[in-house]
C-alpha cells in the first residue's frame, strides 16, 4: 500500500523532476508569474492598498470642497475689487504713478495671504519685493519692509529681519471694508518715515491668471519737488485751492487719501487673486488624486487577482494530490 502511494507521488512529480530547473517548476505551480501579477505587486498587501485608496478618496473630497468654497468667495470679492479700481484712478491722473522716481527713503509694502494652498501667488510678491529692495538699495538710501500677511512674513523674516518695520496679519479674518483698510493705512503712516511707498500686490485678471503689480505713492514733499521740476507729475499750480488750507496741507491730505485708496484696492485685488489661484490649485489636486486613485485601483485589482489565483492553484494542487 505504501509502495502504491509512492508510485502515485512519483508519477505526479515526474514531469517536475525531469525539467531542467525543478525548483522553478515547483514554484510556477504554486504562484503566478510576475507577468501575470505585475512587477512589485506580489509583495503588496491588499489591506495597505485599501487604506491608501481610502486616504486618497478623503483628500479628493477635501480638495473638491475647498475649490467650491474658493469659488463662492471669489464671486463675492471680484465685484468689490472691480468697483474699487475707480478709487485710485483719479489719483493716478492727478499725481501720476512714478515707480522710477529716485528718493532716499523707500518703504516696500508687501501684501500676501495668511493661508497657503494657493499656488505661487505669495512667492511672486516676495520675489518682486526683494527685487525692488535691490534696485533701490544704495549707500545714501534706506529701504524698509512693511508686511501684510503671514506668508510674506515667513519668507522675508529669514533674510531681511532687520529691514522689517511693521508686520500685520489676519487681514482677511473679518469682512474687509474701506474703514478697516484706512485704519491699517493710518498705522503704517504713523510708524514709518517714507519718501515713496511701493505697494506690491497681485492684480486679478482671471481665475487662472494674475498680474504682479507695484503701485507707488509719494510723500507730499516729493510730489511738490517733482511738480516743480517738471517731471512726470504735472504742474499743480494750475489748480485752485479753496478754503484756508495751504498747498502743503492739501498735498498731505491727498497723499494720505491716495494711500488708503490704493491699499484698499490692492488688498481686494490680492484677495481675489488668492481665491482664483486656490481654485486652480485645488482643481489640479483633485485631478491628481483621481489619477492616483485609478493607479491604486489597478494595483489593488492585480494584487487581489494574484491572491485568488494563488489560492486556486493551491486548492487544485491539493485536490490532484488526493485524487492521484
Amino acid at each position: 500500500m505504501a509502495m502504491a502511494a509512492l508510485r502515485r507521488e512519483g508519477r505526479r512529480l515526474g514531469p517536475l523532476v525531469s525539467s531542467p530547473s525543478p525548483i522553478n517548476a515547483i514554484r510556477s505551480t504554486l504562484a503566478p508569474t510576475e507577468e501575470q501579477v505585475g512587477l512589485g505587486v506580489r509583495s503588496i498587501s491588499t489591506q495597505i492598498v485599501r487604506n491608501r485608496m481610502k486616504s486618497v478618496k478623503n483628500i479628493q473630497k477635501i480638495t473638491k470642497a475647498m475649490k467650491m468654497v474658493a469659488a463662492s468667495k471669489l464671486r463675492a470679492i471680484q465685484v468689490r475689487a472691480e468697483n474699487s479700481r475707480g478709487l485710485w484712478q483719479p489719483f493716478t491722473a492727478l499725481l501720476g504713478d512714478t515707480p522710477s522716481v529716485s528718493v532716499k527713503k523707500n518703504v516696500i509694502v508687501t501684501i500676501s495671504s495668511d493661508k497657503g494652498l494657493c499656488g505661487g501667488i505669495n512667492s511672486t510678491s516676495v520675489k518682486i519685493s526683494r527685487a525692488l529692495y535691490k534696485v533701490n538699495a544704495g549707500p545714501d538710501t534706506e529701504t524698509k519692509y512693511v508686511i501684510l500677511g503671514e506668508k510674506a512674513k515667513a519668507q522675508l523674516i529669514r533674510d531681511s529681519k532687520k529691514d522689517i518695520s511693521l508686520i500685520m496679519t489676519e487681514l482677511q479674518k473679518n469682512f474687509l471694508n474701506y474703514t478697516q483698510v484706512s485704519v491699517l493705512a493710518d498705522d503704517i503712516l504713523k510708524n514709518v518715515e517714507f519718501d515713496a511707498l511701493r505697494i506690491v500686490f497681485n492684480k486679478f485678471q482671471s481665475v487662472v491668471s494674475f498680474l504682479p503689480t507695484t503701485a507707488t505713492v509719494l510723500s507730499p514733499e516729493i510730489v511738490e519737488r517733482e511738480s516743480e521740476a517738471g517731471g512726470k507729475i504735472g504742474s499743480l499750480d494750475a489748480y485752485e485751492i479753496e478754503g484756508g488750507e495751504t498747498k502743503s496741507e492739501v498735498l498731505q491730505n491727498l497723499a494720505e487719501f491716495q494711500f488708503s485708496c490704493v491699499m484698499f484696492n490692492a488688498v481686494l485685488e490680492n484677495a481675489c487673486s488668492e481665491q482664483g489661484a486656490r481654485m486652480s490649485a485645488m482643481d489640479s489636486s483633485s485631478r491628481n488624486a483621481g489619477d492616483m486613485l485609478d493607479r491604486l485601483t489597478l494595483t489593488y485589482n492585480r494584487t487581489r487577482q494574484a491572491s485568488i489565483t494563488t489560492e486556486l492553484i493551491e486548492i487544485i494542487s491539493g485536490a490532484s494530490a488526493l485524487t492521484g
